[in-house]
Order: C-alpha cells, then sequence, then structure tokens
C-alpha cells in the first residue's frame, strides 16, 4: 500500500478544498500507466469517508469533487448526495472536449440543475496538451458556459496555457455572475485581469513550488475576497510533497504560504476564503 504524505499541523479556523477529483482518489476510475501519481493515490487505499475525516482532522472541513467527463460527473453528483460535506461540479474536460456531442452536453446540463451539484466545470482550454483540438475545445467551452447560465452555477475553468483565448471566449459569450479559474497559473497581469472581471482564483499546490514565483506574485495581486484554495487531489501537491499523491488533508500547507505571501494572518485568510465558498457555491 502506498504511503501518503505524513499531516500537516492542524488549521486553528476551517476552511474548504475547492477543487479535488475523489472519484480517482478511491479508485473508481482506474488509473492508466501513464498516471503513475493516481497509481500512488489508488494503492493508499482510501475511502470517501477517510478521506473526509483526514481532512476534518487539520481543519479543512468541506471538499468540491469535481467531474472531467460523464461518467465521473455522474459519480461526483452521486457522492455529494450520500456523503455530508461533499459537494460536486460536473463537466466534460477540455481533453476531452471530442467527447461533448450534444447528447452528452444535455446530460451534463441535467447534472448540473441538481442541488448537490454546485459548479459547471472544469471546463476551458488546454493548449498545453493536443488531446483535442481546439475547435472543438472552444465549442465545449462556449456550450459550458451557456449551461452554467442557465442553471445558475459557478463556472470553474480550466487553464493551460491559454489564458488571452480563455479571457476572449468569457468575454464574448458573456461569462455567467461566477467564475473561478481552478488551479490558477497565470501571472501577475492575469490576475488583475481576473480582479478587473471579478473572476475568482483558485490557487493549489504549485503556488509553494520555488521556482513558482510568478505565482506567488498573482497571489499578491489577488485581493482575499476573489481567492480560494484546491488541492487538485491527487495531483499537485505542495512542497515538501511533489511526486506524491495529493489530499485534501494538505490543504493547510497552501494555506499557509498564501498567507505569507498576503501577509495575512492564517485564521483570516481561512475566514474570507470560508466567505468565498459560499459566494461560489452557495450556502453548504
Amino acid at each position: 500500500m502506498s504511503k501518503l504524505p505524513a499531516a500537516p499541523e492542524p488549521l486553528s479556523a476551517p476552511v474548504f478544498d475547492s477543487h479535488c477529483h475523489l472519484d480517482i482518489m478511491v479508485g473508481n476510475r482506474q488509473a492508466s500507466s501513464g498516471d503513475p501519481v493516481a497509481q500512488a493515490a489508488q494503492s493508499a487505499s482510501a475511502t470517501l469517508h477517510g478521506i473526509l475525516d483526514d481532512a476534518r482532522a487539520v481543519g479543512v472541513t468541506r471538499l468540491v469533487t469535481v467531474g472531467y467527463d460523464l461518467a465521473s460527473s455522474r459519480w461526483n453528483a452521486d457522492a455529494a448526495v450520500a456523503t455530508e460535506g461533499i459537494y460536486a461540479a460536473v463537466a466534460i474536460h477540455p481533453n476531452a472536449a471530442h467527447e461533448a456531442t450534444p447528447e452528452v452536453l444535455a446530460e451534463i446540463e441535467s447534472l448540473a440543475g441538481r442541488p448537490e451539484v454546485r459548479a459547471v466545470g472544469e471546463t476551458g482550454l488546454d493548449y498545453f496538451r493536443d488531446w483535442a483540438t481546439h475547435r472543438d475545445q472552444h465549442a465545449s467551452f462556449r456550450a459550458h458556459i451557456e449551461i452554467a447560465k442557465r442553471t445558475g452555477k459557478a463556472l470553474v475553468i480550466h487553464d493551460r496555457d491559454a489564458h488571452d483565448d480563455v479571457l476572449r471566449v468569457l468575454a464574448e459569450e458573456g461569462a455567467p455572475p461566477v467564475v473561478v479559474f481552478h488551479s490558477f497559473s497565470g501571472d501577475a497581469e492575469m490576475a488583475k485581469k481576473c480582479v478587473d472581471a471579478g473572476y475568482f482564483m483558485s490557487f493549489s499546490g504549485p503556488v509553494t513550488y520555488k521556482n513558482a514565483g510568478y505565482l506567488r506574485e498573482a497571489a499578491e495581486v489577488a485581493p482575499p475576497e476573489l481567492m480560494l484554495v484546491e488541492t487538485d487531489a491527487p495531483y499537485l501537491p505542495p512542497v515538501p510533497h511533489r511526486g506524491k499523491p495529493n489530499a485534501p488533508y494538505l490543504i493547510p500547507l497552501t494555506l499557509r504560504c498564501l498567507a505569507e505571501v498576503k501577509k495575512v494572518d492564517p485564521d483570516l485568510l481561512c475566514e474570507a476564503i470560508s466567505a468565498n465558498g459560499v459566494t461560489v457555491f452557495g450556502e453548504w
């Protein structure tokens, strides 16, 4: 069995994980041979209640588990019904945009209308990988924007090497009232554009990496009232655990890094992020 990282010192104020993939962590999706992080996470034999218990032990009280295809979206929505403290987001990931047929998108919209589903995502653009054509990605992204607006749910964006086009598509389509850039990957200039537009920025483990000064500069720009914190578990663990499986209980490491960057008390940042969670995802 894989050994997960040791738990960090608990936070003294509650916060939540705005983005994780619980279906991968518990082995609902079989990890491919090219996904060693997911393989390691699954070999740790996690359960939903175990993941929640570990998170709550360090002050992470709620989790948002996020879909990336139709099967994971169904699973996450059902998990949110069955398990208190878990909420869901549903979508077709840009890397799977070729799967976003009218029939699939209709089911995503049906799932998005369920009360336990609090967001449409992760959707957006990914120019780092070529698993789906730019044409398919743009069509899928625009369709998800409309789904978010019709269902009144937040839009959770995956943006990899596509900042300008993501912002352009949002402007052309008309953004939903609540937009979140998951695992924010832009620099300070991109953060300023998000602030001007009122978009939320969710920071993950890479903000702690030595070579990611640009992310810490972006976090300096982001006001607390537009910040979230996430794991993207089982991916993107914070230092000192790079290369190991991530999990929601490691949120305190990222939160404390952000508090240091912002020069604010961690408790105050937790309070701001928790309030933002209600704004983004609704009353818990």
